[in-house]
C-alpha cells in the first residue's frame, strides 16, 4: 500500500537494506518495513549447502579416473559474497538473478581445479592408493586465499567417496592385484609350512635337550649315590678303624692289667710265703703241746672233741673199751 512493505528474515538468512545506495541496516533475523520504490534488498543465506560432484580426469600415466564426493560449504562474508554475485530480492520476494543458483556450481569448479592441480604428476596407483591425502591437498588448496574465501565463502567438509579407473583398466588391476594377492597366498603358505617345519624342529631340538637333560640329572643323581656310599662306607671304615684302634687299646691295658695283677699276685703270694716261712720257722721252736694249750682257749668246741677224739686214737692201743653215745656227741657239741 503506497508501496510500504514489510520485510523478515530468518537467523540464517543475512539481510542488506540499501535505500537510494545508501545502506541503511544489515545483519541476520531482520525484521521492519521498508518503502519499496526507493530500497533495494539483499539476502544471503548462510546455511551451509552439501554439493556433490563427479569429475573425469587424467592421471600423470594417462589413466581415467572418476572422481566422486560432496563438498560442503557456507558463507562467511556476505558482503563481499553479494560485491561478486547478485543476491538481490524482487518484488515478489524472489532472487532477480540466477546466481545463487549458480553457486554451488562455482565451488564445484573451483574444487576441480583443485583436484586437477593435485593430480599433476601422480599415477592412477599413486592416485588409488593415496586418496587421503589427495582429499587433504584439495581441502587445504580450497581453503586458501584464492580458494573458497576469495567468494566470501568457508569449506566446512570435503569427502571422495570413490576413485575408480576406467573398467578395462579396472579389469587389468584386478588381475595384477588377484596375482599379487595369489602370489602373497603362496607365500602365507609356505611361510606357514616353514613355520610348522621350524616349529617342529624345534620341539625335536626340545625333546632332545630335554631328554639330555634328564640323562644328564639321572648322571647326577647316581654319582650323588655313589658319592653317598663312599662316603658312608669310608666312615664306616674309620668307625671300624676306631672300634679296633679302641679294641687293640683296651687289650693292650687288659694286658698290661693282667700283668700288673700277675706281679701283684706274685708280690703277694711272696709276701704271704715269706710270712708263712716266718711264722713256720717261730712256730717250729715252740713245743706242741704249748701251743695246743694256747690253742684250747680259743678253739671252737668241735674242733676240740676233734683233738680229744685224735688223742684217743693216737692211745688207742692203751684203751680197753670206749663207748660214745649220740646223747653225749650233742651235749659235748652243745647242739640239741
Amino acid at each position: 500500500m503506497f508501496g510500504l512493505r514489510y520485510a523478515k528474515a530468518t537467523p540464517s538468512t543475512y539481510l542488506i537494506q540499501y535505500r537510494n545506495g545508501q545502506l541503511v541496516r544489515e545483519g541476520t533475523g531482520l525484521a521492519f518495513f521498508y518503502f519499496a520504490p526507493s530500497t533495494s534488498l539483499v539476502s544471503v543465506p548462510l546455511e551451509s549447502v552439501d554439493v556433490p560432484f563427479m569429475f573425469n580426469e587424467v592421471s600423470a600415466d594417462f589413466q581415467e579416473i572418476t572422481f566422486q564426493g560432496q563438498a560442503t560449504y557456507r558463507v562467511v562474508d556476505p558482503k563481499r559474497l553479494t560485491g561478486l554475485m547478485n543476491f538481490t530480492l524482487g518484488g515478489n520476494g524472489a532472487h532477480v538473478s540466477e546466481d545463487p543458483t549458480r553457486l554451488p556450481q562455482r565451488v564445484v569448479n573451483a574444487v576441480q581445479v583443485q583436484l586437477r592441480a593435485v593430480l599433476a604428476g601422480q599415477t592412477l596407483e599413486q592416485l588409488l592408493g593415496a586418496s587421503e591425502g589427495l582429499v587433504q591437498a584439495v581441502r587445504e588448496g580450497l581453503r586458501g586465499a584464492d580458494g573458497l574465501p576469495a567468494l566470501g565463502l568457508e569449506l566446512v567438509n570435503l569427502s571422495v567417496l570413490a576413485v575408480r579407473p576406467n573398467p578395462e583398466t579396472a579389469r587389468a588391476l584386478e588381475a595384477t592385484v588377484r596375482e599379487q594377492i595369489l602370489k602373497q597366498a603362496d607365500d602365507a603358505t609356505y611361510r606357514r609350512r616353514n613355520a610348522a617345519i621350524e616349529q617342529e624342529r624345534a620341539i625335536k631340538e626340545n625333546e632332545l635337550n630335554t631328554e639330555i637333560a634328564v640323562e644328564t640329572k639321572k648322571r647326577q643323581i647316581r654319582d650323588a649315590q655313589l658319592e653317598a656310599e663312599r662316603a658312608a662306607l669310608e666312615k664306616r671304615q674309620q668307625i671300624q678303624q676306631q672300634d679296633m684302634a679302641g679294641k687293640i687299646d683296651l687289650e693292650d691295658r687288659n694286658k698290661a692289667l693282667t700283668r700288673l695283677r700277675a706281679e701283684n699276685a706274685k708280690t703277694e703270694s711272696e709276701s704271704r710265703a715269706y710270712a708263712m716261712a716266718a711264722l713256720m720257722e717261730v712256730v717250729g721252736k715252740i713245743d706242741p703241746k704249748v701251743l695246743q694249750a694256747l690253742n684250747v682257749g680259743q678253739a671252737d668246741p668241735g674242733a676240740l672233741i676233734a683233738q680229744a677224739f685224735q688223742g684217743l686214737a693216737e692211745n688207742a692201743q692203751r684203751i680197753g673199751e670206749l663207748n660214745i653215745s649220740p646223747d653225749l656227741l650233742r651235749q659235748l657239741t652243745g647242739k640239741e
